[in-house]
């Protein structure tokens, strides 16, 4: 599976990409037939400090995954969309 991390006005320091690859690339154990991974990482306009916001979009045969959360880090924001997908995955894995 190939992971690709697109950041949206900030630059990620190396441990959040080994972060997302390490919890990313998990996900292939539940479903195996993954294509691609897109990470999308933004920093949102908001005086919250829930402002970090994490997108996974998981390219699939049939429809695509795709998952978002907002929590005040994006590992947080990362770890909570990875086990959103990991459900995800395991339902159309049973479906199939």
């Amino acid at each position: 599976m190939k992971i690709s991390v697109q950041s949206i006005g900030l630059t990620p320091h190396a441990p959040l990409e080994e972060h997302i690859e390490k919890k990313l690339s998990k996900l292939d154990n539940y479903y195996d037939k993954i294509v691609e991974c897109k990470v999308f990482l933004k920093v949102e306009n908001k005086s919250d400090k829930e402002n970090k916001t994490a997108e996974i979009i998981l390219a699939v045969p049939g429809d695509d995954i795709v998952v978002k959360k907002t929590t005040t880090t994006f590992e947080e924001s990362l770890d909570q969309c990875a086990e959103v997908a990991k459900k995800l995955l395991i339902k159309k894995k049973e479906l199939a």
